[in-house]
């Protein structure tokens, strides 16, 4: 076989269906092995794009998701994307051709140091020979997919895909040893001798999939449930002992919980979302997670690290007869917050616009929810009952995300309800996505807060007593017509008229972008000053 052709199958056999990427001449040969393979090559108009494709790819189907690109601009753009799946915790492999052995130190039109550029925004990173190919490629998907999951990058020389592996040694497997040391005496005096603890849940959670186990757990042991942005959906909203989400709209008004907590347990949390001593009280910490925590040294904070069922068998020490619930507090908690934010549903801003959103969807539809101020009320109040999901970035936080993820999880999902929420700000970033969505016949509904603004920005301004600057987007309207790019437009500017967009843009079998001109005012009252 020859290199392109072993790299296609053993993607193949790893259960890779697709390649997200921009294609320069080097890639030619490895896209013809991709198609001979059943591995259908995405044409994508960003390469940053096709980074976040495989990115909520390898989020949704637990396999690597595949991006490639060529040689300098085209490494640089898909960097995004990948760095967003570094600090996303998502596995991804991205390709990206790279100059051959003469030219590769020399002075020439696209050449940088690919290694150079992707080490700090990857788990690991090779460059390819016609002697490593299948080490390379094993290590790629064990390390991609290990604690925590990432991206590795594959530099693929242009010079070596007429090279044949036959011969070649297989790849020797390494072992990997956990060295980490517990000091569990400490932990169980703690959850053997508090009375209200705080549980809080995060990424690492989440990605485990333990609902279940988590639903079996606070059946026996009630107390408070907060949960991180990027945990959404892991418990549902209705739930007795869910509190809302940290770092998200109105989150301030947890603290009267937090009052009332004498241990906080962090189960799966990861900081890369939010850190902890951003909002925890002064009371301990024990930190269950598969990595420990890079806190400030402190003698009240408590490090257990270890895989879920380890987690959950140190939790049995809790005793359950010395618990106090205080379902009340809790419950009054969650309806203040929706109290406010249903007040700012009487006129057509960001919140009627989510409850317009909410109404009209299937309870399982997926949204993916872009960067941006929107994206605050959505992490917060967007209900998924346990059913639907809410893809977003809160690792990486970058804008232009929306579009793409949608586009990803529709393709991985092809009968499922797929939305994107994005800002207008967002949508500028990934506008040319739209066309990819129309080449691979892709149903997303792409909804876009129009407020001519980047908002977010504009409300930190005026924490700071400053004027607007640097802000406005546009004036007008930001379609003022009903087709882009060759995809319908529907205007929403009411309640009624964003239900109405909403039912014909479900019943059609095509991409449908509903321009959603809201009054921003809403914001500076529902996001939580930090």
């Amino acid at each position: 076989m020859t290199i392109p052709e072993y790299i296609a199958s053993q993607l193949f056999n790893n259960g890779v269906r697709y390649v997200f990427g921009i294609p320069g001449g080097p890639s030619i040969p490895y896209m013809e092995a991709f198609r001979k393979a059943g591995i259908e090559f995405i044409l994508t108009s960003n390469e940053a794009a096709a980074g976040i494709m495989a990115d909520v790819t390898g989020r949704l189907t637990g396999i690597p998701g595949i991006c490639h690109s060529t040689f300098g601009p085209g490494a640089t753009n898909i960097s995004t994307g990948v760095g967003g799946a570094l600090l996303d915790r998502s596995p991804v492999i991205v390709f990206t051709s790279e100059m051959g052995k003469k030219m590769i130190n020399r002075t020439t039109q696209m050449n940088i140091d690919h290694q150079k550029l992707f080490e700090p925004l990857t788990k690991a990173t090779f460059r390819m020979n016609e002697t490593n190919v299948k080490d390379v490629i094993e290590k790629a998907f064990r390390i991609s997919c290990g604690t925590y999951p990432g991206p590795v990058h594959i530099g693929l020389p242009s010079d070596i895909a007429d090279s044949e592996t036959d011969g070649l040694p297989d790849p020797e497997m390494e072992s990997v040893t956990d060295n980490i040391f517990n000091n569990t005496g400490p932990i169980i005096d703690l959850l053997e001798n508090c009375r209200s603890p705080l549980l809080a849940i995060g990424l690492t959670a989440a990605r485990s999939g333990l609902k279940d186990d988590l639903l079996r757990f606070l059946g026996k042991h009630k107390m408070p449930v907060v949960i991180t942005p990027m945990a959404k959906g892991i418990l549902s909203e209705d739930h007795e002992c869910y509190a809302g989400v940290l770092f998200h709209s109105l989150s301030d008004y947890l603290g009267d919980i937090f009052e009332e907590t004498d241990l906080v347990i962090g189960l799966g949390y990861d900081p890369v979302e939010f850190n902890y001593e951003s909002w925890i009280p002064d009371v301990p910490l024990i930190h269950f997670d598969q990595k420990p925590v890079d806190m400030p040294p402190s003698d009240k904070i408590f490090q257990f690290t270890g895989q879920p069922s380890e987690w959950f068998e140190m939790l049995k020490h809790l005793e359950v007869s010395s618990l106090t619930f205080n379902h009340i507090l809790i419950e009054g908690v969650r309806n203040e917050m929706w109290a406010v934010f249903n007040g700012f549903t009487n006129h057509f801003g960001p919140a009627a616009a989510l409850q317009a959103i909410q109404d009209e969807l299937p309870a399982d539809a997926i949204i993916t929810a872009d960067v941006g101020s929107h994206l605050h009320l959505a992490g917060q109040f967007w209900k998924t009952m346990g059913k639907g999901k809410l893809i977003m970035t809160n690792g990486w936080s970058g804008m232009g995300f929306g579009i793409p993820a949608a586009l990803a999880a529709q393709m991985n999902n092809r009968e499922a309800t797929v939305v994107c929420i994005t800002g207008d700000g967002g949508f500028l970033m990934m506008a040319g996505e739209i066309v990819t969505a129309k080449r691979y016949n892709l149903p997303v509904i792409i909804i876009v807060f129009s407020d001519g603004e980047l908002n977010l920005i504009k409300v930190k301004q005026s924490w700071k007593n400053l004027p607007p600057y640097g802000t406005l987007l546009y004036q007008d309207d930001l379609f003022n017509s009903d087709q882009f790019l060759g995809v319908r437009v529907i205007k929403a500017d009411s309640t009624e008229s964003m239900q109405k967009a909403l039912i014909k843009a479900l019943s059609v079998n095509e991409p449908v972008i509903i321009n959603t001109v809201i009054d921003p005012e809403d914001y500076q009252w529902l996001i939580v000053r930090r």
